[in-house]
């Protein structure tokens, strides 16, 4: 490929000898995914492609972004084509996926939606809705007091939510008289496909569905999956990597590390992808896999994130560079996450934990402390909970997991007089308003600490431990009247 116009658009004619990840010809859609983010497109649609090159089948992808045109429109114009960018220190890898067949926007094309997923080429629905997207409340069951589910559940065939969409769009293949799919979670939850299908169900319950639906949907398969790739946002330094690389202009890249990794079960209702000769690990032992994933990887994510935001620090791998978020990591992984876990046949933990902080160190990547530090309340309640119950059971105080909820209350909601710095402001936490509301009034940073954790924001099984509020509190006091590095010493020990 030559580079005479570096600012034409990327299409598949302009590409030249570029390398193509995925199928040239165009099979239909046997893949319906809802939520065309960059996860997506560097996990799922990455492996789909992959496979694809070695055994095609019928297994392109119907991509289906929830309100935003922007990354529709955007593939539309490339026929379908982006760049995914591994960057590892200085080296760049590059190649052009080649694998949506279909793209649509579920807000305004509510009609396309539930046809794709009911048309009887579709066999599989992947889901990554982020933790959010599955409305949970601090019980765990469907949020039906939410804003948006409540409207959705008031007109349940015209749905806001990608929840609602994906339970209309079933109802609707129901109606055609399809089989049952299979819905394959591709998000950060613990026994995902259960929990998808628990949300699922509790959905259509609450919406009224017929009797008839709810026994057609008990023979789709929900299989457990673990999924792991760090995958920043893109920006503007990504673009023009891509342009360098491409001589082309991409509208989309999407920007990666090397290492990626997909365990799955292996059960599937209609068939599924050659998934495994693109390398996905197909095991009973799920469970396994994305405990030590949740917990060692993205269970110390949100502690560094929520330290490194309070220190000033912009990207993960200065927050890892710091020595003393360093060893409030490893301590976690090993003093309070590590004896959570079982390890699944063969796995090399020694191995994994020291990929882990190569991986974070990636300056190449220069993944957001503020990115990763978002949505922390429902995070936590996935990462930080059951570990820290373990810990309390064994007669243990866990002080970093303790400090992890410490640092993300006084980042999102700061006691009075307490400033967590400019990082803060760029933290998006959907229970802000909430928190704020809890903590008006109070007198003391301990105070304001309790009438949190006592407020329905974390699971009450964890915050009814009240030695375990009382150290937050603690923490929260000594982050709000002399600082992080003075928490992280305490934590520490």
């Amino acid at each position: 490929m030559t580079t005479d116009h570096p600012r034409a658009t990327l299409d598949r004619a302009s590409c030249g000898s570029i390398r193509l990840i995925g199928a040239s010809a165009p099979p239909v859609p046997g893949i319906v995914h809802l939520g065309l983010g960059q996860f997506h497109r560097a996990h799922a649609a990455f492996y789909t492609a992959l496979a694809m090159q070695q055994d095609m089948g019928e297994w392109g992808i119907a991509g289906v972004a929830n309100r935003s045109r922007r990354v529709v429109e955007a593939l539309q114009a490339q026929d379908g084509l982006y760049s995914l960018l591994e960057l590892d220190q200085d080296e760049v890898s590059f190649g052009l996926i080649d694998v949506h067949r279909q793209l649509l926007v579920a807000a305004d094309q509510p009609a396309e939606v539930a046809a794709a997923i009911a048309a009887s080429t579709t066999r599989l629905i992947t889901l990554t809705l982020t933790e959010a997207g599955y409305h949970s409340g601090a019980d765990g069951h469907l949020g039906v007091d939410q804003p948006d589910v409540a409207a959705d559940l008031s007109d349940p065939r015209h749905p806001r939510t990608l929840l609602g969409i994906l339970a209309a769009g079933l109802w609707s293949r129901w109606e055609h008289d399809q089989p049952a799919p299979t819905v394959l979670c591709c998000d950060n939850l613990l026994a995902a496909g259960e929990a998808t299908r628990a949300r699922v169900f509790e959905y259509l319950d609450a919406a009224g569905a017929p009797v008839g639906l709810h026994d057609w949907l008990a023979a789709a398969a929900f299989p457990n999956a673990m999924v792991d790739r760090i995958v920043p946002g893109t920006t503007d330094a990504t673009r023009e990597t891509a342009a360098r690389l491409l001589g082309l202009r991409d509208r989309v890249p999407v920007p990666t590390e090397p290492f990626s990794m997909w365990v799955i079960e292996d059960n599937f209702a209609l068939g599924r992808p050659s998934w495994e000769q693109a390398g996905v690990i197909f095991s009973d032992q799920v469970a396994d896999y994305e405990l030590i994933k949740l917990r060692l990887l993205n269970g110390c994510h949100s502690l560094m994130a929520t330290l490194g935001v309070l220190s000033g620090l912009n990207t993960i791998p200065e927050a890892i560079a710091n020595a003393t978020i360093s060893a409030c990591v490893r301590q976690a992984q090993r003093d309070e996450y590590g004896p959570t876990l079982t390890l699944p046949d063969a796995f090399d933990l020694a191995a994994y934990e020291a990929e882990l902080f190569h991986r974070w160190g990636n300056t190449a990547l220069g993944d957001a402390t503020t990115r990763v530090a978002s949505d922390g309340s429902l995070k936590l309640a996935q990462r930080v909970v059951d570990p820290a119950i373990a810990a309390l059971d064994r007669g243990e105080m866990p002080q970093q997991l303790a400090l992890t909820v410490a640092a993300w209350l006084v980042m999102v909601a700061p006691p009075t007089g307490f400033d967590p710095g400019p990082l803060a402001k760029l933290v998006v936490e959907p229970k802000a308003q909430a928190m704020a509301r809890l903590v008006a009034g109070a007198i003391s940073p301990a105070e304001h600490a309790r009438r949190v954790m006592a407020g329905g924001i974390l699971p009450d099984r964890l915050c009814q431990h009240q030695e375990f509020t009382d150290r937050v509190a603690e923490l929260v006091t000594v982050l709000s009247r002399h600082g992080v590095a003075a928490a992280m010493a305490e934590a520490i020990g």
